[in-house]
């Protein structure tokens, strides 16, 4: 299964994200993943949790602006180097990635994980000999 990032736009002021915080935390969502853009007027908070189709459900109810999307996660090496590795793989397979960020995991000892926006499929990345992660492998339960 492919993992699931909710995206959320904010107006930006003062006690957003701790109210999309809370909102989760009483429903008993737990945060996996999360990034934050921001322009003058709005951001973009980007998450990713244990439950995302109830993640979404539970933000619609309360008035967020959300909205679903598949992305890749990939696990890279904690060493020095380790991201450029697979930086360079992408590039050298003309991979275009439009974002990407860390992922908090305490479950793959020496590594790290990176989630990748782009239009490929998670198999062009696995096919690129990338170590790509399921959803169930970063922590996602439905």
């Amino acid at each position: 299964m492919e993992v699931r990032q909710i995206s959320v736009f904010l107006e930006n002021k003062a006690g957003q994200l701790a109210n999309i915080c809370r909102i989760l935390a009483d429903a008993q969502i737990d945060m996996k993943a999360l990034n934050i853009a921001e322009t003058a007027d709005y951001g973009v908070l980007r998450l990713i949790t244990d439950k995302p189709l109830k993640t979404l459900s539970v933000l619609t109810k309360n008035a967020l602006v959300c909205t679903c999307s598949d992305v890749v996660a990939v696990k890279v090496p904690d060493q020095p180097g380790g991201l450029a590795g697979v930086l360079e793989v992408i590039a050298e397979k003309g991979i275009s990635i439009e974002y990407m960020y860390s992922m908090l995991s305490s479950h793959f000892s020496g590594n790290a994980v990176m989630v990748f926006q782009t239009t490929e499929s998670s198999k062009v990345f696995a096919d690129a000999g990338l170590s790509v992660l399921d959803a169930g492998e970063v922590g996602i339960n439905e």
